[in-house]
């Protein structure tokens, strides 16, 4: 079920600009105290409040786990931004007041991995950040590949560097797009041997990419992980959601998810943090139907087995499903 999420409210410290499109926030407690611990691949939600509108956003922790004197995300502005990356950008100021959840982790490192190979395109760094401190801790034998568009856009160069000095284990590399530097997948994958786990995070065509190329070259699907804070665009037939409990049925549009639908038909109260498909609040049981699951929440084996859905990104596999609300 569902992860039952405490809010807790910080202060923001410092804004630095890391690149021309990303920010660095550094948020301490609002009483100086620790924060909740983590291990790295961790994530919060972040709750904006725009006078009538309420954003939720989930962002990776880049800091150090063990360094709970404050935590950092990082946050690209999207050219295509719902609202809440845009709040953060324009009008969040150091010495303001943030509602954030505790931590979660849906991108652990794998404990029984013997390597660990990291992916990353763009912002997609940021949860590596974190994943990099705990793999320097343990030193464990990891290697980082990091692609972005142009040298501008290569957010946090020197300090991926200066961690990679400190561990013994570890090694980086940088491909720069503008300069026809191209990560090779294949060979990469390829040459992984049967205890390494490759992790991958940015945008949506390179997880894609690393898990065909992982598919092509026989990795196991359970040795590739990936994450991704991005609702999928909403794409389909239309199709009918019956709510079993209130007796209503609502119409969900080819373009809409359910929860938006079931908002806008305004009478089943649904409680949703992240609206990425991330966070678990607003698991459903399916009473009748089969989702298409675009979540990373449940797992495969839960997405197979067809009793729950996250109804703020997946949608139903035929016109109609009946829902537990």
């Amino acid at each position: 079920m569902g992860n039952f999420y405490q809010t807790l409210q910080v202060r923001v410290s410092r804004i630095e600009h890391v690149t021309p499109l990303i920010k660095r926030f550094t948020m301490e407690a609002l009483d100086g105290s620790e924060l909740p611990p983590f291990t790295g691949g961790s994530h919060v939600i972040v709750q904006m409040r725009d006078g009538e509108r309420q954003y939720s956003n989930a962002y990776s922790l880049m800091s150090s786990p063990d360094a709970l004197g404050s935590y950092q995300i990082g946050v690209r502005r999207e050219e295509k931004s719902k609202g809440g990356s845009a709040f953060l950008h324009d009008k969040v100021a150091e010495g303001d007041a943030l509602t954030i959840t505790t931590p979660n982790n849906l991108f652990a490192l794998d404990d029984g991995a013997h390597h660990h190979v990291l992916v990353a395109g763009g912002i997609g760094i940021t949860p590596f950040m974190s994943q990099m401190h705990e793999l320097r801790k343990r030193g464990a034998s990891h290697e980082l590949h990091y692609a972005f568009r142009a040298d501008e856009h290569g957010a946090f160069r020197d300090e991926l560097a200066a961690l990679m000095q400190q561990s013994s284990g570890g090694r980086v590399s940088f491909y720069v797009d503008s300069k026809g530097q191209k990560l090779d997948l294949s060979g990469l994958l390829g040459g992984m041997d049967a205890g390494a786990h490759v992790y991958v995070c940015g945008p949506a065509p390179l997880i894609d990419a690393v898990r065909q190329a992982a598919r092509d070259v026989g990795v196991d699907p359970s040795r590739v992980h990936w994450e991704q804070f991005a609702a999928p665009e909403q794409a389909g037939d239309a199709f009918t959601v019956v709510l079993a409990k209130s007796g209503k049925t609502v119409e969900v549009g080819a373009g809409e998810s359910i929860l938006k639908a079931i908002e806008r038909d305004g009478t089943v109260p649904v409680e949703c943090l992240c609206r990425e498909g991330v966070c678990g609040t607003c698991e459903t049981r399916i009473l009748e139907g089969e989702a298409v699951h675009f979540d990373q929440y449940l797992s495969d084996k839960e997405k197979a087995a067809q009793q729950t859905m996250m109804i703020c990104v997946s949608r139903a596999r035929g016109g109609k499903l009946v829902l537990d609300l």
